[in-house]
């Protein structure tokens, strides 16, 4: 078996960030939530070692969430991150207060001693930068612990017990603001717990095909395809396990980008051969959005349609005992509901907890495991092309949530052109990959302009482009005046009905990537 870590959730909004962290040092690593954590599940999953995760609770507070028990009577290294270095110092013996400095943003700390932890990365006397969010702290070390370094208001800013393998640290390592946290971990994962380090795509690849066989035997598979990253990743992976016991269905819902529902039957049904039923629902779902405006009702409105065409093409289709879904880890995780503990429900999502019960079917979930950029490097494991496995994200709800307002035929298809025209400067530019998402927006105003000699009073449209690592947070990407430019030219001189180019500068938060 691959070696593999724990993380115990605390409700930290970064949790994610250590698992990508360790996984990305070749490493396997599930995030468990601290009130789930109890001998028999540490036992079951028989970790290599143990990282507790930030949190927004105090320590100092009576109902605040405790590191379990068997997480140090496991035997194995434990890394407590933040509110995880609190909780570790109390429930070993040591004390934690609250009412001292706070410290939130970049801050400074001075490498005090020798540690394996640090080993290749820090030397005794280093000042290096990290990122801190905490207002209680460490006052009082455990028995067996050391300070090996501190920072202006954490006199306990990172400890260790080398003899057990604890060690503590009160800033985030996960996050980009510490500049060598990834090594740190790193070093936690393959050198102090021990991990081989041989997580790889291609071991996930064969362990998915060995899983999915035996899941489902000889039985039918149902795929929902999208054309998406995800979906296309699932299809593909499908069907090289169960060949032709798999049927893919695209439903297009006319929401598309331009020429977007071509190239998903050209590239599965023609290239891959694999079986694929195209469901031209266009015209119901501009039926179904007539003078609907409200973001919210777009999207339910979308999402109970498609449920409708996608259970008539699988009646059609019958014997099916499977339905494969492109469920992600983040999916998963932000799914849980923490009650009683200290993190929310981010948001839920309509591909977990299983089906309409009305479709009676098993769920098949290949990618349940991984991340979305795991999943890219799968998708270039099994050989998809590059424009396909790079593309930037694109919402379920398409192009609906990028007309602020009614939904109209012409407008998607004035949008088309516009989004069209806006990728291809950016592919031309060279800037593609280095963007996360890029999109236009057709806003709901008219404006007055002037077009050879003539007055114009067309569409206004908005342009925007975000780079992130998660999507969690974002910047609206730098281009330069020459670039805007020229877009802006090409749009009001190729797509007749737009007089007007802005583009949106907001990062988020306090905005969001998506307009609607």
């Amino acid at each position: 078996m691959t070696d593999r870590l724990l993380i115990v959730d605390f409700g930290s909004q970064v949790t994610q960030l250590i698992a990508r962290r360790v996984r990305e040092a070749g490493v396997y690593c599930e995030i468990l939530p601290f009130q789930a954590v109890d001998d028999a599940k540490i036992k079951a999953f028989d970790p290599r070692g143990i990282i507790l995760s930030g949190g927004p609770a105090s320590v100092t507070e009576g109902q605040s969430p405790t590191a379990h028990p068997a997480i140090f009577t496991a035997k194995v290294p434990v890394l407590g991150i933040c509110y995880g270095e609190q909780t570790m110092a109390k429930e070993l013996g040591g004390s934690v207060e609250g009412g001292h400095h706070r410290e939130f943003g970049r801050a400074e700390v001075e490498i005090k001693a020798s540690t394996r932890l640090f080993d290749g990365v820090w030397q005794p006397g280093d000042r290096k930068q990290v990122w801190m969010s905490h207002g209680d702290r460490v006052t009082k070390l455990p028995a067996g612990f050391s300070v090996v370094a501190t920072s202006e208001n954490a006199p306990f800013a990172a400890i260790a017990d080398e003899s057990r393998g604890y060690y503590g640290v009160q800033f985030h390592p996960e996050v980009v603001h510490t500049p060598d946290g990834a090594k740190l971990l790193r070093n936690f994962a393959l050198n102090i717990a021990g991990a081989k380090g041989d997580w790889t795509m291609a071991a996930f690849r064969e362990r998915a095909i060995a899983q999915v066989r035996a899941q489902v035997g000889k039985g039918k598979v149902i795929c929902g395809l999208s054309g998406g990253v995800d979906s296309s990743v699932v299809a593909v992976l499908l069907h090289e396990a169960i060949g032709d016991q798999l049927q893919c269905v695209f439903v297009d819902h006319g929401l598309l980008r331009l020429n977007e529902g071509e190239e998903v039957v050209r590239l599965f049904r023609d290239h891959y051969n694999i079986p694929l039923i195209h469901a031209d629902a266009s015209k119901e779902f501009l039926k179904a959005l007539e003078g609907v405006t409200d973001p919210e009702k777009k999207r339910k409105t979308i999402g109970a349609l498609f449920i409708d065409v996608f259970e008539a093409e699988a009646k059609k289709i019958g014997g099916a005992e499977f339905l494969a879904q492109g469920t992600l880890y983040p999916d998963v995780i932000e799914s849980v509901s923490f009650t009683g503990g200290p993190s929310v429900t981010i948001k839920s999502h309509h591909n977990v907890g299983g089906l309409p019960a009305r479709m009676n079917m098993k769920l098949v979930e290949p990618l349940r495991e991984l991340f979305k950029d795991e999943v890219r490097a799968l998708g270039r494991e099994l050989g998809l092309p590059a424009d396909l496995v790079n593309r930037h994200p694109f919402p379920g709800p398409g192009l609906a949530i990028r007309i602020p307002g009614d939904i109209t035929k012409d407008k998607l298809d004035l949008l088309r052109k516009v989004d069209a025209v806006y990728l291809d400067e950016i592919r031309k530019a060279g800037l593609y990959d280095e963007i996360w998402q890029a999109f236009a927006v057709l806003l709901p105003v008219r404006t007055v302009g002037v077009m050879g000699d003539g007055r114009t009073y067309d569409q206004a449209c908005a342009l925007r482009a975000v780079t992130s690592t998660d999507g969690m947070t974002a910047d609206y990407y730098p281009f330069d005046h020459a670039f805007l430019g020229r877009v802006a030219n090409r749009i009001i001189n190729e797509v007749r009905g737009v007089n007007r180019v802005t583009y949106d500068i907001t990062s988020k938060p306090p905005g969001t990537i998506e307009w609607e």
